[in-house]
Parts: C-alpha cells; sequence; structure tokens
C-alpha cells in the first residue's frame, strides 16, 4: 500500500493520534504485550510427573512390598519414583520459562508522535495507527510499515534468521506473499535497529505481531513424546498385564496341589514384585544423567535428559546454515586482479602481493583497506559490518594495516552505501598518485562495470571487457561468493558537486573480491558419517538459493547435478498433502519463514521420520518444540530458542550434534541391555516358580529368596551396564525406526529361550539335589539362580564380541558390582546369623563347586549364540 493509503487506511497521519484516540484504541486492541496462556500450578506440575504407566504400577509394587513386609524394597521403589518426579519437574519447570524469555525481546520503551509531539512512552501502551521514530540501538516495538528511512539497517536475524543486518526502505512492493527477510519497507517487533534513523506507522501490536505470532504457536505447539517415553508406557502396559497373569496361574496351580494358601499367595505376590523391574527408572534416569554429564564435555548441554536417548532415534536432521554448517564469519575466498582469478589459499596469491608498491594488487589491497570502515578494537577483535571485517582482515593478511594507511590516505570525504545504487564511494588524499585525490567505489559488479571504462593491470590501465567480468561474477556467483568490485577514480581537486552521479562515472576497476562464510571443516565430515550412520541431513537458511546450493555442495549435501533445493516460496505454494509426498527427496531450504519451519518438521515427522531442529532465533522457536529433538545455540541463540530446545550446543558446531547422536545410540543400547538382563533374569525366575510343580517338584524358592535375588542381582549389576561403553560400527548402522520396539532384533527371543535355559538349569539342580537325597537343595537353587544372573550379566554387554575380547576390564563398575553381589550370596549361604532369615544352610566343596558349574551354563550358552552370530 501507499503511505497515505495505509495512513486513511489506519486514520491517522504524521501529527500522530490524539489521547482520546490512543485511550479508544487501547480498548480495542488491548495493551502491546504477549500473552501467555493459563500457566499450570507449580504442585499440578509436579503431581502430573506421576501418570506415567510405570510409575503407577511401581507405586503399586511399593504398595504390596509393604504388606508383606518388605519395608526395604518400599523404601527403595519409593526412592527411585521420587527422584524420577523431581527430574521430571525441574526439566518441565525449566521449559515454562520460554514465554519469559519471549516477553523480554519486547521493546521497554518507544518514541511516538502524538498530538505533533514526540514522547518516550513504555512500549505497551502502543496502538496501531501509532507514528515511531526509529534509531540505531533501539529496539523495534511493534510492527510496522516505515515512512521514513535515512540509511535505516535493521538486525533481522532472530526473526529470519539472516545474519547480516538489512537496508529498509519506504518504497511501496507491489510482489504479494514475499518472505519475512524480503519485506524491505517494513520492520518487526523485537528486531533492533543497527545503523540510520527512521519513522514508521503501527500497523500491529502485541499477538497480532510477527512475534506474537510465533508466541502462539509456541503456546499451541505441544512437544511430542520421545520414543523411550513411548517404549516404556507400552513396556509397563504389557509386562503388568503379563505379571498379573502368571501370578494368579501360580497361586493357582499351587492350592491346586495342596499348598498352604498363604503360602502361595506371598510367593504369588513376591514373584510379581520381582517381576516388575523397578531398577528401570532408575537405570534409565541414571544412564541419561551420565550420557548429560558426558556431552557437557563434548559443548553439547542437556536441557531434557529424555533427548539424550532420543538423539539414537533420528532419522533427520535440520540444521540451520550459518554459524551451524558454516563458520558464521565472512571471509575473503577469491580475487580478481590484474588479469589472474585465484584464490586465497593458492600460494601464487602470497607471491603476487609480495611485489613492490604500485603493482595493480598493491593498489587493489590498498584500495580494499582503506574505503573501509571496519576497525580494530581495544582488544584485538575487528569490529564492524561482516562483510567490511572480512575486507579488513584480509589486507591486514597481507601486510596491508588500514591504521597505518590511513596516515598517509586519509579520509575526506564519503558518500555512504544506498541499496538503490548498490554501492559506496571515499575519498582520500593520494600524494602518490597524478591527482592530490582519489576516490575509491566499491559495490555490485553490475553497477560499477555500466560507470567505468578501463581496468588497472599492469601494462596500465587497458579498455573493460565487460562481458568477461560478468562471465567472472557468474563462476564466483556460482560458487556461493558474494562479489564486490572495486573502482577508482583520480582527482586534481576535490569535486563541487558531491551528488553520485557526478562522482561515480569513468571509474576504473581494480579488481574483485568473492566473499563467503564458508563451511566448517568438521561439518563436512560429520556430514559424511551422517549419512554412513543413515541420517539424512538438510540445510534450512535465510540466504539467497543460490548461496544455499553452493554450500550445500561443499559439505557434499547434495551433488552438482542435484534438484533438491526448496525455496520458501515454492514450499508456501504447496498443500501439506503434496508436499509431503517429495519432503524426503529436499536437502536444501532456501529463504524460509518460521511457519514454513514448522511445516518441514510436521511434514517429515507425518512420514514417519524422527527429526531434530537447530534453530539460534525466536522464529525458530516453535520448531524446536514440534521437532523430536530441538537444538539451541549457545553463542548466537537467543534466550527463547534455548529455553524451547531439548540441547544446547555450547560451540555452534554440527559436528557436536553427531557426537551426541553417537552417546543417544550408546544410551540406547545400555538400556535395552538392562532389558534384556532383568528380563531374562525375572523370565527365569518365574518359570522356575511355574514349571517346577509340572515335574512333581516342591516351591523351590521361598518369598524371601526371590526378594533377595530381586535386590542384589536387579540392582548394581543392572545399573553398572549403564557404564557400558559403546559397540564397535555403532554410528555405521541405520538409525532405530521410532516406532520400533523394546524387543526387536531378537531381544524378545533371546529373554525366552536364556529365561528358559535358566529356568531350566534351576529347576535341575532342584531334581538332581532331591533325588540324590540331599537336604541343601533350596540352598543351592537359590544360589544357581542368583549366580546364572551374574554370568548373564557379563555375556551380554556385547551383542556379538566375545567377553574375553572386550575385557573384563572394560566396564569396571560391572566387574566390581558382580563380585559384590557374588560375595553378598556368599554370606547368605555362610554367615550362620543370616542363614535363619534367608533360610539357607552351608553348602559343602562339592555341592558349591556343582552351583558354581551350573551357573555357568547360561554364560557359556550366551557366548556360543555370538560366535554362530559372529560367523554367519
Amino acid at each position: 500500500m501507499k503511505t497515505e493509503d495505509i495512513l486513511e487506511a489506519l486514520k491517522t497521519g504524521f501529527q500522530g493520534l490524539s489521547l482520546g484516540e490512543v485511550g479508544r484504541r487501547l480498548e480495542e486492541y488491548g495493551p502491546n504485550e504477549l500473552k501467555e496462556k493459563k500457566k499450570r500450578t507449580t504442585l499440578m506440575m509436579f503431581l502430573d510427573q506421576f501418570k506415567d504407566f510405570m510409575i503407577i504400577v511401581l507405586i503399586v509394587a511399593a504398595v504390596v512390598s509393604g504388606v508383606i513386609g518388605e519395608v526395604s524394597d518400599t523404601i527403595a521403589i519409593v526412592v527411585i519414583i521420587v527422584l524420577n518426579a523431581v527430574i521430571g519437574f525441574v526439566q518441565e519447570y525449566r521449559a515454562e520459562k520460554a514465554m519469559a524469555a519471549l516477553k523480554k525481546m519486547a521493546a521497554p520503551t518507544a518514541v511516538v508522535i502524538r498530538n505533533g509531539k514526540p514522547s518516550n512512552i513504555p512500549a505497551s501502551d502502543l496502538v496501531p495507527g501509532d507514528i515511531v521514530l526509529l534509531e540505531a540501538g533501539r529496539v523495534i516495538p511493534a510492527d510496522m510499515r516505515l515512512v521514513e528511512a535515512a540509511q535505516l539497517k535493521v538486525e533481522e536475524a532472530a526473526l529470519t534468521g539472516e545474519s547480516i543486518p538489512v537496508e529498509k526502505h519506504t518504497k511501496v512492493m507491489h510482489e504479494r506473499d514475499l518472505p519475512l527477510g524480503d519485506r524491505k519497507n517494513s520492520a518487526y517487533n523485537g528486531t533492533f535497529v543497527t545503523y540510520g534513523r527512521g519513522k514508521g506507522i503501527v500497523v500491529a501490536t502485541g499477538m497480532d505481531t510477527e512475534l506474537g505470532k510465533i508466541a502462539t504457536m509456541l503456546q499451541e505447539e505441544e512437544e511430542v513424546k520421545t520414543p523411550l517415553q513411548k517404549r516404556l508406557a507400552s513396556f509397563g502396559q504389557r509386562l503388568a498385564i503379563a505379571i498379573l497373569a502368571i501370578c494368579a496361574i501360580v497361586f493357582g496351580i499351587g492350592v491346586f496341589r495342596g499348598e498352604p494358601p498363604l503360602l502361595m499367595l506371598l510367593t504369588a505376590i513376591s514373584l510379581a514384585v520381582a517381576a516388575i523391574p523397578e531398577a528401570l527408572p532408575a537405570v534409565v534416569t541414571i544412564s541419561l544423567a551420565f550420557g548429560a554429564r558426558k556431552l557437557v564435555r563434548q559443548n553439547a548441554l542437556i536441557r531434557k535428559l529424555p533427548a539424550v536417548e532420543t538423539l539414537g532415534s533420528v532419522t533427520y536432521i535440520c540444521s540451520d546454515k550459518t554459524g551451524t554448517l558454516t563458520m558464521n564469519k565472512m571471509t575473503v575466498e577469491e580475487f580478481y586482479v590484474d588479469g589472474r582469478l585465484i584464490k586465497v589459499k593458492e600460494p601464487a596469491f602470497s607471491k603476487i602481493l609480495q611485489v613492490e608498491t604500485g603493482t595493480p594488487a598493491h593498489t587493489f589491497m590498498a584500495a580494499m583497506a582503506i574505503s573501509n570502515d571496519a576497525y580494530m578494537g581495544d582488544d584485538g577483535s575487528v569490529i564492524g559490518d561482516p562483510t567490511e571485517v572480512a575486507l579488513y582482515k584480509a589486507a591486514v593478511d597481507n601486510g596491508l594495516d588500514k591504521r597505518s594507511l590511513e596516515k598517509d590516505f586519509p579520509r575526506v570525504a564519503e558518500i555512504p552505501f544506498d541499496s538503490d545504487r548498490k554501492c559506496m564511494t571515499t575519498f582520500h588524499r593520494w600524494p602518490e598518485a597524478d591527482g592530490n585525490f582519489i576516490s575509491i567505489t566499491k559495490g555490485a559488479i553490475e553497477v560499477l562495470t555500466e560507470r567505468s571504462h578501463g581496468i588497472l593491470t599492469s601494462d596500465g590501465v587497458k579498455p573493460l571487457d565487460m562481458d568477461e567480468l560478468l562471465r567472472l561474477n557468474d563462476r564466483m556467483a556460482a560458487d556461493g561468493l558474494r562479489v564486490l568490485c572495486i573502482s577508482m577514480k583520480r582527482w586534481e581537486n576535490m569535486p563541487l558537486d558531491m551528488s553520485p552521479e557526478n562522482v561515480e562515472i569513468g571509474l576504473t576497476v581494480l579488481g574483485l573480491v568473492g566473499i563467503i562464510d564458508p563451511p566448517r571443516e568438521e561439518a563436512k565430515e560429520a556430514i559424511a558419517i551422517c549419512k554412513s550412520a543413515g541420517i539424512k541431513p538438510v540445510m534450512i537458511t535465510g540466504d539467497h538459493p543460490i548461496t544455499a546450493r553452493a554450500i550445500a555442495r561443499r559439505l557434499g549435501l547434495i551433488e552438482d547435478t542435484s534438484k533438491e533445493v526448496m525455496t520458501g516460496r515454492e514450499l508456501e505454494k504447496l498443500p501439506l498433502e503434496e508436499f509431503e509426498e517429495g519432503v524426503e527427496h529436499i536437502s536444501v531450504y532456501a529463504r524460509v519463514s518460521p511457519e514454513q519451519k514448522l511445516k518441514i518438521v510436521k511434514a517429515l515427522q507425518d512420514k514417519g521420520q524422527f527429526v531434530a531442529m537447530t534453530g539460534d532465533g525466536v522464529n525458530d522457536a516453535p520448531a524446536l518444540k514440534r521437532a523430536d529433538i530441538g537444538i539451541a545455540m549457545g553463542i548466537t541463540g537467543t534466550d527463547v530458542s534455548k529455553e524451547v530446545s531439548h540441547m544446547i550446543l555450547l560451540d555452534d558446531n554440527f559436528a557436536t550434534i553427531i557426537r551426541a547422536v553417537k552417546e543417544g545410540r550408546r544410551i540406547f543400547d545400555n538400556i535395552r541391555k538392562f532389558i534384556k538382563y532383568t528380563m531374562t533374569s525375572n523370565f527365569g525366575e518365574i518359570l522356575t516358580i511355574f514349571l517346577a510343580p509340572f515335574f512333581g517338584l516342591p516351591i523351590p524358592l521361598l518369598p524371601i529368596h526371590i526378594l533377595w535375588i530381586n535386590l542384589v542381582t536387579d540392582g548394581l549389576p543392572g545399573l553398572a551396564l549403564a557404564a557400558e561403553p559403546e559397540e564397535r560400527g555403532i554410528m555405521k548402522r541405520p538409525p532405530r525406526h521410532p516406532r520400533e520396539s523394546l524387543f526387536a532384533h531378537g531381544l524378545g527371543t533371546h529373554i525366552l529361550w536364556v529365561g528358559l535355559l535358566m529356568g531350566g538349569v534351576s529347576i535341575f539342580t532342584q531334581a538332581w539335589s532331591i533325588n540324590t537325597a540331599n537336604a541343601h537343595w533350596q540352598t543351592m537353587v537359590f544360589t544357581v539362580l542368583a549366580l546364572s544372573q551374574m554370568g548373564n550379566v557379563l555375556a551380554i554387554r556385547n551383542d556379538e564380541e566375545s567377553l574375553f575380547k572386550s575385557g573384563l576390564l572394560s566396564n569396571k563398575p560391572l566387574l566390581g558390582a558382580v563380585l559384590l553381589t557374588f560375595a553378598l550370596q556368599m554370606t547368605t549361604i555362610y554367615v550362620p546369623s543370616l542363614q535363619p532369615i534367608f533360610k539357607t544352610k552351608p553348602l559343602t566343596l562339592s555341592e558349591l563347586i556343582f552351583t558354581l558349574a551350573m551357573s555357568s551354563i547360561v554364560f557359556i550358552a550366551i557366548e556360543i549364540e555370538k560366535l554362530f552370530r559372529r560367523r554367519l
């Protein structure tokens, strides 16, 4: 719309609104604030932690343990439940801070014109139609259409992801549905002015602003449950049903055979308590906590513990380009000077700059250094616009320091950069030149070639071959470089007419410079690892599609001929269903909006993919929250993005994500190993008691035996599995399918056959002892069952490698736990004061040897199974 049309539509004028009208509009539109939905109370947040099905099962188990007199079991289970609730509560409480961080971004005050006079007011009092004055350093307090812009530049990175400040203007933009980053005649709430001044008409306040739309999305977007949470909930439900059924059968058969009903009731209840892996939540929590602690040392801060394991399921990593895949540091990469195109890293480049003063290369470099607004700070860092900083550093690196040159060639005048002209000019004293002054103009090549007549070479100024220069420009731009042309003109005296039309003509081209935010070296390697691990990396950027494609090619994301690039505008036109059909074939997105990032995440999730999304701006927050793993940037990230994320990259480096994925896979492997171990052991216990009556044998174990085995074997050895190092080739296998069962890849079969073997060995021990008139048969069965589980835990440490290759000392906590459990079991047999409690008898040497031999059968069988697996 034209300015006058906007003024008319909003019933305002350049004199601003009257105070009466402001009051009426505040009533109509409400204050210029972000609204929060009703919060859960702290108590409700804490109580919600007890809704998980597995936790409910454990609460029932704790009550049952207390009823039958096993107070120690009750205390242990209650401690585990409370610990898990506290950890979950802390995570959620921190996530609730996201809206508060978003609110902080809003400007606290604004300068408005009301009744024809400027006044400083709280930003919350702004209404549509207000006229706001803008200047460098101020946060923009609402969404506005600009009506005045004097060299106005606005930093919009938090909303658009574009790291370079955007130059604004007041012209009408006729194109519809422009991405946020291309709306050059508007300014948005929460962004800030870096340069110049301006004036705008407020067109949207509060939740109607672009920042408000993000806040709405953030409140509406539900977090997705992690695969581990889904798997454990499903596992807990099935387990509870199975345990209740088995215990009912055990009780019924025992009573039917004439066993005392009270004994059978206590046995069934003890079996139920033993069969529930109450250490599972503790093992999960400890595994995740250890993993989180390890990842902090590798520059990944985990905000939500389940995220550690979730990383192992990731099938897609959608990453920002700037700072994550690239260095976030504009760097000069190529020069065209004196007829040669030279890459900075080539040895030939430094040679041409080592020639004496007066050569084209030296003149070009000197011009690049002095026609530059970047400067060296007190701490040695270079401060200024990213492009200017890159030129400054390139000159310094090649022996031309701006500070020294300015003493000989001081700047005397300038014509600032203008987006219409696409160039800037500075004037300097130049005593060595033919005239007393020189003007240096730098800007877009297509503009400067039109205004130049020649090009400087070693043989003097030659006629300009415009087509050749434009071909060079196209070649450099295709490599993702931002190309600047640097030209000069000599003056005997300073021109009286300092207009660009008079000054920026008849120029001599000195050369071209190609600048890029280069890819991180480690990111290229990390992307290769990603692909070998079956994870598809996707790049999402606010940059131009040509730049995005070039960087993606360098990183190995796409091939040279690939068509896997989509722009935000193309994405906007596609319905979600149509987009979902092709979403898995797209590797690069350019010029995308916040809503589109969310659309990408949802489309991938609808296709059954498991998505990690990186982001640093406010615009990324809804997508970060929706993603299965939201990853915020620790250095460049806004508070909002950090608060909603699951993980924060302390070094903003893509390679850190891959290290985190590796750790996530190790942790899930170890949780599966614990489930394999504990469920096999519990199944062995159930079968021992369940099958004995079918062979005409008495109930082999007393309730105290079952609860003791449960206490010593599920506890420390199970927890020690959390310290198991990763298996070889962990990053050369595809990710687990998000819907994959905990019992996939033969885990269920393993539990069945090893549980059967464990139960069979125990029953054989019982039958043999009774048939040989051994009075210690119950102690022997008790010991065989306890120690068989130690053999089981040692054998399952690695799915394929033998324990003898992995080494006993590669997991010292587990070795210590096994030795301690063995010692504790021996005390129940040989310490006289414990014998009446555990109803045990001391075994003779021959009985002990037989018991140890029977206990080792499970270990030997699993090692043989792994041998066959390695050979297949």
